[in-house]
């Protein structure tokens, strides 16, 4: 098994997790495991893998050539608006 120390956590966290801990009747180093393994598990579950179909699609060529000049051009009119309106 692996150590992680954990540096700079807020204080209102680590008196979240003692309170959360507390309540379950275990240590806060145990719900902090708990949190984190079911967190990880949970987001590695739902992790949708793209399809090779998905893959191909986002690189279709383009009907028609594109102009970079124009493309590079838009892109600073872009960025220099202002977008504040």
């Amino acid at each position: 098994m692996g150590t992680l120390t954990i540096r700079n956590l807020d204080d209102s966290v680590k008196l979240e997790l003692r309170k959360r801990a507390a309540a379950r009747g275990v240590s806060m180093e145990q719900e902090v495991r708990d949190v984190l393994s079911k967190d990880v598990i949970e987001t590695s579950a739902h992790r949708k893998k793209a399809t090779l179909e998905e893959i191909m699609k986002l690189s279709k060529k383009p009907d028609a050539p594109v102009d970079g000049k124009q493309a590079q051009d838009e892109l600073w009119d872009y960025l220099y608006d202002d977008h504040s309106n």
